[in-house]
């Protein structure tokens, strides 16, 4: 195996669900049944496809549900778990989950998400530059409703913009980050703090972040009408 192969990764999984809570209410979202499976089997998959050996799961609500259904493994995929006695926002809960892997980077992606990326050209990409950070990419018609991400032609990323600063078409995160891990947990931070605003948003200019666009399926089943698509399109996909 190539000795830059990243075969981590840290899921976020601990979120409320609170938009699908009318919908599926007894287990966390990333448990949210796809035609009787839960989501995250089908994110697992992808992981193991991708490389991926050990994953460190990041739960909070209703966390017995996840543990009690997969255990220590799936197929192939040793599973740990990072626990929330509390909120911590997305940066505490990586933060915590970090110190649970074991190698130099790894991948970290939302537990209710499916962006159906190259996990490895993210991963050489990241090589490539020796980064801090690395993220995908997507790039929508109307960036409004989500912030933009600005690169150059290197791909380094040189601007991070809120919601509604900006419109039209554009390159927007779509939260899947290859992350350096001792620069990562060498950050003073406290125990609660938003990835996005803390991390993102304010060291990127003095820090070697990089993006990598990336042309691919991509479906949030937090979002009631994408829960309802899923259960359509998911039996089209390949796992």
């Amino acid at each position: 195996m190539n000795k830059n192969a990243i075969t981590e990764a840290v899921v976020l999984a601990g979120g409320f669900g609170t938009r699908l809570q009318h919908i599926v209410s007894d287990v966390p979202k990333p448990m949210a049944p796809i035609n009787g499976t839960p989501f995250l089997s089908f994110l697992f998959k992808k992981l193991i496809a991708a490389g991926i050996e050990h994953v460190v799961l990041s739960t909070g609500y209703l966390h017995e549900k996840i543990e009690s259904y997969f255990g220590d493994s799936f197929e192939s995929l040793r599973i740990s778990y990072s626990r929330e006695e509390e909120p911590l926002g997305t940066g505490g809960a990586i933060f915590l989950a970090m110190n649970k892997t074991e190698t130099d980077n790894v991948y970290v992606l939302n537990g209710d998400t499916l962006f159906d990326i190259d996990f490895r050209t993210l991963g050489k990409l990241h090589a490539i530059h020796d980064a801090f950070l690395s993220v995908a990419l997507r790039e929508e018609e109307d960036v409004s409703r989500y912030g933009s991400v600005l690169i150059n032609k290197a791909g380094k990323i040189t601007a991070f913009t809120e919601k509604n600063e900006s419109q039209g078409k554009g390159l927007i995160n779509g939260g899947i980050y290859v992350l350096n891990k001792k620069q990562f947990l060498r950050l003073e931070m406290p125990a609660k703090f938003s990835f996005e605003k803390e991390v993102l948003e304010k060291l990127y200019k003095n820090t070697s972040f990089y993006g990598l666009v990336c042309q691919a399926y991509f479906i949030d089943i937090g979002v009631p009408d994408d829960f309802s698509r899923a259960q359509v399109e998911f039996p089209k996909l390949e796992f």
